[in-house]
């Protein structure tokens, strides 16, 4: 029995999900032996137009990107969105803040009229997206659960729980606590409150909760002196909350 041909893609990101799976060491050997890699343009030259499962990483900038994610999602039986960019929007979300032309005129100068750019767009705002995997970077331990659901055919459903609660199995002092200011309250989980367990905040890269405890954060804002512009400001570093639309991201597989 053939493996299933997997091929990684990306669109406007820093590639960083890409070098999460490419430094999986030992354990890259035991996905490998599920699957044939026939694209990954950060670790191979080989090429190919026939896969199975399309692993894509990066938001949807331009008109470009719209068509090459519709001819990948007409190619693909299983489309993976991987990274805060692809699922979210990510840290390109941030232009939607602006006019275009501003953004074209402040980051190109005089050569503005050559670049072509459209607002950023998750890729589920595109084409259908079969399963979710969230983080800036993904976690690898998630990113290997979703693959297997894939390979699979069984669903996957991404937390819809605060980073809080993974944090609070993990025993870690809350960073409230240390004076630090932290998006883990209301930020959706799935990620073992992985950069919290090694000393860092939770930055909201997974994206919101569809259901915050609003009256809790609200407690935990008072009770520290933040402002809710605050929260709002941290949010928007990986998507424009208004362009976040929880009720099209029932991550089901």
């Amino acid at each position: 029995m053939s493996k299933p041909k997997v091929a990684f893609f990306d669109f406007s990101c820093c590639e960083g999900c890409q070098l999460q799976v490419a430094n999986f060491g030992e354990a890259l050997l035991d996905i490998l032996g599920l699957i044939d890699v026939v694209m990954f343009r950060e670790v191979m030259s080989e090429k190919s137009e026939v896969y199975d499962v399309a692993i894509v990483e990066g938001s949807i900038t331009t008109t470009h990107d719209v068509e090459r994610i519709k001819k990948i999602r007409a190619t693909a039986k299983v489309l993976i969105a991987y990274g805060s960019c692809a699922t979210i929007g990510g840290i390109n979300g941030m232009k939607n803040n602006f006019d275009l032309e501003d953004i074209k005129q402040y980051v190109y100068k005089q050569d503005a009229k050559y670049f072509e750019t459209i607002p950023t767009h998750p890729l589920h705002k595109i084409v259908k997206v079969d399963y979710f995997v969230h983080g800036c970077p993904v976690y690898q331990p998630e990113f290997v659960k979703v693959l297997k659901c894939a390979l699979a055919g069984l669903s996957y459903v991404v937390p819809d729980y605060a980073v809080c609660v993974e944090c609070r199995f993990n025993e870690n002092v809350c960073m409230f606590d240390k004076g630090i200011s932290c998006m883990g309250p209301v930020t959706r989980a799935g990620c073992n409150s992985w950069c919290i367990n090694n000393g860092n905040i939770c930055y909201g890269c997974r994206g919101m909760v569809s259901n915050p405890a609003k009256n809790g954060q609200m407690d935990i804002l008072k009770k520290h002196n933040i402002s809710l512009d605050w929260v709002e400001n941290k949010m928007n570093m990986y998507n424009k909350p208004r362009e976040l639309d929880i009720d099209e991201q029932k991550h089901k597989g």
